[in-house]
This record gives structure tokens, C-alpha cells and sequence, in this order.
């Protein structure tokens, strides 16, 4: 089984995809996905790539190893076709092409999920970049079922087959559906009845037994986990069978590493670029998001959110964040030796 973290707008950068990948252990996720870059009027130099994936300077990979795929999104086949090769040449390991992404401001620009009304366009865009890249790099395309309703998600899925992509990335619902569950995994199972092509089921992968279910439903062995492994990290430690459970401590530490992670970035002249999301306001801004995304599985996440939610002082924060790190390392101390003592006072009792 391959384990992907899903490409998500706003959220999955170089920074969540750094800790995500170290949280989910040397076995966790075979690879991960940028956020798409956008391709609409011109080749992008090479700084713009750097800035959606600095990982290109370390080999294509995150600090644990996990290697990034560069996610392109556009509707003009040779275009996309010269910055794949580009980005290629500057180090991406592989090519994902964006047929999936349901946001307003992005389809009605011809990117995205509104592609799939026309399967012969998707069919130039993953031929014209299989062309322009070596046969070695993976060219993947990411769809979702249609755009308001599923006839031609078959149609969709043979057009980039017959284009040569490696595999196909499949989001279980519609444009129309946004996000809205339920995920309908069993339209990949009629999907695969069509295709040879490997198919990675994605969409409401929140659980051991979600995951399960998903690919009972959707005949799929791979899965791609998006919001869920925000969420709950170790989710992906659990889907490789290891039976820890993450601690409030030990998520709290990864917060900590998740913040030093993120001033080295302000603080970096390739990456402090004009680009709100690498200064010292948008380090805030990423940190507060994911923590408010922690509330909903982590009860001990509301006390540190009221804390922080009004703050503007990154330094300010990383300091509540770090204290909050040695009062539960505090309690999680005196519990363990509370419950050394007990167990003495038992053992002489007895």
C-alpha cells in the first residue's frame, strides 16, 4: 500500500510538509504533493519554483527523505509542457498535473476541476508534458469525478491513460460536491473497471476504518490523506500498523519544530520573497491554522488556541508554545513518578 499527503491549497507548503513527513516515521508517506503552481502566460523562472518547493535544493525531498512531486495546474498544453520540463531540470522528481481543485477563482480562470468538461483538453495537456519530460520522471494527473455530476468520469480517466500517465489520483466527489461528504469511493471501482492504470483513491480518509472501507468500496490499494493527516498525524503511523498514540507532549513538541521551522524560512533571503505566507505575519497565520484544524480532535488544544488566537508577537507565541511544552512534560513527570510511588507503597503492603 502507498500512502500519499495530498496537495492542498493554502496549507500543505514546504513547512507542513516538512513536519508532516517527519511525524509519520521512516515508513509513513512514500511521497508527498506541492501546492499547485499556477501556469497561465509565461515560462517561470526558477526562484518562482523555489518558492513553491524549496525541497528542489535538497534533491526533491523533505529532511526525512520523502520525495515531492511538483503539482502544475493551466490549460495550455504547451505551456504547462516547457515549465514541467524546467522545473524537471531543476530537480523534481515528478510531475502532477491539477484536475481537481474546485475553487471559484480557480475555474473560472480554466484551471482545475472544470477541465473535465473537456477530456480531449486533459488528454493534450498529459500528453504534451509526458512528451516534454524524461521517461523516467512519473507524469501523474489528480481528478476528481466530474464537474456537477459523474458522466464523463470514465471518459476523463481513459483520456489521461491513453496520454501515458503514470497513475491517477482520484478525488471521490464532484466540482459541484465541493466537500462535502459523503466521498463516493465506489465511482473509482467502476472507474478501474475501464483503465489498467493505477488509481489512488482520495477523499474522507480520516481513520484506520475509513481507510478500510475505502478501499473495499473503491477497489484501490493506494490512498492519497489530505486534511485527515493535518489533523492526526500519527493516522499514517497507524495505517502502517504501529500501535503508539500520540501524545498532547509530544504534538506539542512537533509545534515547536513546526515554529522554528518556519522563522528559519522568514529569516532565509531565498524564501522571504514578497509573499505574505514566508514573513513573520504569515508564520503566524500558518501556525494559528494549524493548530485551529487540532481542535477538532484535540481537546488540549483549547486552551493553547485561546492563548495564542489574538496574538501578533511570533516571538510571543513560540514562548506560550514552549511553556505549554514543559507544563504537560511537567505533569506527564509527576504522574509517572506518583505512580512509582503508589506502586511501592503496594509492593511493601504486600
Amino acid at each position: 500500500m502507498k500512502i500519499i499527503l495530498a496537495p492542498m491549497e493554502g496549507l500543505t507548503d514546504v513547512h507542513m510538509r516538512h513536519i508532516l513527513t517527519q511525524m509519520a516515521g521512516q515508513t509513513g508517506f512514500d511521497w508527498c504533493v506541492t501546492e499547485f503552481i499556477r501556469i497561465t502566460q509565461q515560462l517561470l523562472l526558477p526562484k518562482a519554483f523555489y518558492y513553491y518547493c524549496p525541497e528542489l535544493l535538497t534533491g526533491g525531498k523533505t529532511a526525512s527523505g520523502t520525495p515531492v512531486h511538483v503539482q502544475l495546474l493551466g490549460s495550455d498544453p504547451q505551456l504547462l509542457a516547457e515549465n514541467a520540463q524546467r522545473v524537471v531540470e531543476l530537480g523534481a522528481p515528478a510531475i502532477d498535473l491539477n484536475f481537481g481543485c474546485p475553487a471559484k477563482s480557480v475555474n473560472q480562470h480554466r484551471g482545475g476541476a472544470v477541465l473535465l468538461e473537456e477530456p480531449e483538453l486533459v488528454h493534450q495537456i498529459v500528453s504534451a508534458v509526458r512528451k516534454a519530460v524524461p521517461k523516467t520522471i512519473p507524469v501523474s494527473a489528480k481528478m476528481r469525478l466530474g464537474v456537477n455530476d459523474r458522466s464523463k468520469m470514465v471518459d476523463n480517466a481513459l483520456a489521461i491513460e491513453s496520454a501515458g500517465a503514470s497513475w491517477l489520483t482520484v478525488h471521490a466527489r464532484t466540482k459541484a460536491d465541493a466537500y462535502r461528504p459523503p466521498a463516493h469511493w465506489h465511482e473509482l471501482a467502476t472507474i478501474r473497471q475501464h483503465v489498467k492504470l493505477t488509481i489512488i483513491a482520495n477523499g474522507d480518509i480520516d481513520s484506520v476504518a475509513n481507510a478500510q472501507l475505502c478501499q473495499q468500496q473503491s477497489q484501490c490499494t493506494d490512498l492519497m490523506i489530505g486534511r485527515a493527516a493535518v489533523i492526526q498525524p500519527y493516522l499514517i503511523r497507524a495505517l502502517r500498523g504501529e500501535s503508539h498514540q500520540l501524545t498532547w507532549s509530544e504534538l506539542v513538541a512537533w509545534q515547536v519544530q513546526f515554529l522554528q521551522h518556519m522563522q528559519h524560512a522568514v529569516a532565509n533571503p531565498l524564501l522571504a520573497d514578497s509573499q505574505q505566507k514566508w514573513t513573520e505575519v504569515g508564520a503566524i497565520g500558518r501556525y494559528k491554522q494549524w493548530l485551529g484544524m487540532l481542535l477538532q480532535a484535540w481537546p488540549e488544544a483549547h486552551t493553547l488556541f485561546q492563548q495564542i488566537k489574538k496574538e501578533r508577537s511570533y516571538h510571543q507565541i513560540y514562548q506560550y508554545v514552549q511553556q505549554c511544552f514543559v507544563c504537560h512534560l511537567e505533569d506527564t513527570l509527576w504522574n509517572h513518578l506518583l505512580a512509582v510511588c503508589l506502586w511501592d507503597q503496594f509492593y511493601v503492603l504486600f
